[in-house]
């Protein structure tokens, strides 16, 4: 390597441990480094990018001062504190799957893990300065988002065939044309670079360009035999999560999008997403679930906002709101008012006051308190705009569930015109989540725990019309309550049998596909085994 790039190469040490950081200095001016620059938390290693430029960027994953080394790096390039002529080295004693697997998709330039050696370190940082260096035109092109400019650059240099760097070459061509939407010469190049090497890189690019060109079913039958490799199954389940999403395929997209996070739970971006599509599908539980990780993940980082805080609490009530278990309501409203008390104290000054009022308000209609939650409600403003599209939701929600319906209706509609003024900020998917509460909320007035009281005393005077529709409805917004499904089951039967009706069999297989797969009480196992045995006799094939 020659020694002028040794000579000017700025390395930043991100390290807490004095041992190791008194290691990493000997062994890197063994190696002829000495524009050495150390940092020992996140905080310090900032404020240091943001007055030099560093040729290296070597930093632990395992700092325990507020941000790690995965969210260090998250928001170096968020902020563009970094640049992609920077080389990232990670460097860690942890090397569980979750953690490798969130780190690797940030896409660093290496991972190390400890102990290491010197030799080890040279290595590593050889290679990535000397190509650094070699390819530096085109990186600063890249680094001043001059795509078109060098994306020629490149063309010109893999012309001159310099073979060592003709992947990372042709790598970088087919980000860019991405970049570019220039979609049917990256379907074209990413094929041409296929026909060389079967590079995994390229298989990616292919299908996010036949995504781009709509050819929805050839991209799903890529990524389905790409899901089934190790090295490529997270980057292919993330991919095929975000495509079922645009075919407004909600249930295949929360399967994928959940194991995708399951290998990475890191990523907040892919945890929002499941959070919405969750509640899409009428799935509170696993929304509720998802918002606490990315409570857990996003604390210290880029993503930690009084938002989360809000989000999490908001997620509970909605779960505790559709779940008939007292425990569980309980555990989840503890739970909701520790959200509340952490944003108190970790955001003290930020306005959230109506936002706050919204959620107890909730609190209180959750525990049968409804003068309290009216007062509540009755003594917020009706803002002219919309400040906080989750907050304006979250008031919507609560004014339907106390009766105001027009009111409710009033705002959804408000929320709804508000997201497509702002479509380029605004998540389209989470539009349709808001869509479909309005029309949910619009066609059943009562709430989640009102309704489903309501049918059981229907049910129970033996008005099983009555008690049909509102199990109907029910279920409509419960999908996956097991005591919801049982009844309705019981009430679709019962009611065929009496008005001498032929029972609704998509509607009874959709409860069954529920309760078949459920763990049950035992008095619960005991009246579904009854319908079932019931369904065998009239020979309805209920699977």
């Amino acid at each position: 390597m020659p020694a002028k790039i040794f000579d000017k190469a700025k390395i930043l040490i991100v390290e807490e441990q004095p041992l190791t950081q008194s290691y990493m200095k000997q062994s890197l001016e063994k190696l002829g480094f000495s524009k050495l620059y150390f940092a020992e938390h996140a905080k310090s290693a900032k404020q240091q990018c943001t007055t030099e430029k560093f040729d290296i960027i070597v930093c632990s994953f395992n700092l325990s001062k507020h941000q790690d080394g995965y969210q260090l790096y998250e928001e170096l390039r968020v902020k563009q504190l970094i640049k992609p002529s920077t080389g990232f080295i990670f460097i860690s004693a942890e090397t569980s799957g979750t953690l490798v697997h969130s780190v690797l998709e940030l896409q660093p330039d290496d991972f190390l893990v400890k102990p290491f050696t010197v030799n080890d370190l040279k290595i590593r940082i050889e290679r990535i300065l000397i190509r650094k260096n070699d390819l530096l035109k085109i990186y600063t092109l890249i680094d001043d988002q001059n795509d078109s400019k060098a994306l020629k650059y490149i063309n010109a240099t893999l012309e001159k065939a310099q073979g060592n760097y003709t992947p990372i070459l042709l790598r970088l061509k087919g980000d860019i044309l991405l970049r570019l939407n220039r979609v049917t010469e990256a379907k074209d190049f990413f094929k041409s670079v296929l026909n060389m090497q079967n590079f995994a890189w390229a298989k990616f690019g292919l299908i996010e360009a036949l995504i781009e060109n709509k050819e929805h079913i050839l991209a799903q039958r890529m990524l389905k035999t790409l899901i089934e490799r190790p090295e490529t199954r997270l980057i292919a389940l993330d991919l095929l999560g975000r495509l079922e999403i645009k075919l407004n395929q909600f249930e295949q997209a929360q399967t994928y999008l959940t194991q995708a996070a399951q290998i990475a739970p890191r990523n907040i971006s892919r945890q929002k997403s499941l959070s919405t599509v969750s509640l899409i599908n009428h799935d509170y539980e696993q929304s509720f679930m998802t918002q606490k990780e990315i409570v857990d993940f996003a604390k210290h980082s880029i993503h930690d906002h009084p938002d989360i805080y809000l989000n999490a609490a908001r997620a509970g009530i909605d779960f505790a709101l559709t779940t008939d278990q007292s425990d569980q309501i309980q555990r989840i409203s503890r739970q909701t008012n520790q959200h509340l008390t952490t944003l108190k104290n970790q955001f003290p000054n930020i306005s959230n006051q109506e936002q706050i009022d919204v959620l107890n308000a909730r609190l209180h209609y959750l525990k049968d308190e409804h003068n309290k939650a009216k007062a509540l409600i009755n003594q917020l403003q009706d803002d002219e705009q919309i400040r906080s599209v989750d907050g304006a939701l979250d008031k919507a929600k609560a004014l339907h569930e106390l009766g105001f319906h027009q009111k409710a209706q009033t705002l959804f509609t408000k929320i709804i015109s508000h997201c497509e003024r702002h479509s380029q900020i605004s998540d389209s998917t989470y539009l349709k989540y808001i869509q479909q509460q309005q029309n949910e909320r619009r066609d059943i007035k009562m709430g989640p725990k009102e309704l489903n009281n309501h049918a059981v005393t229907q049910f129970n005077k033996g008005q099983l019309n009555t008690a049909l529709e509102a199990f109907t409805q029910a279920f409509r917004i419960m999908p996956r309550n097991n005591s919801i499904a049982l009844n309705l089951l019981q009430c679709l039967f019962d009611s065929a049998s009496q008005h001498g009706k032929t029972i609704n069999l998509a509607l009874a297989k959709k409860c069954y596909a529920l309760l078949s797969n459920a763990s049950l009480e035992e008095e619960q196992t005991q009246r579904f085994d009854k319908l079932v045995d019931k369904a065998n006799k009239m020979k309805l094939n209920l699977s």
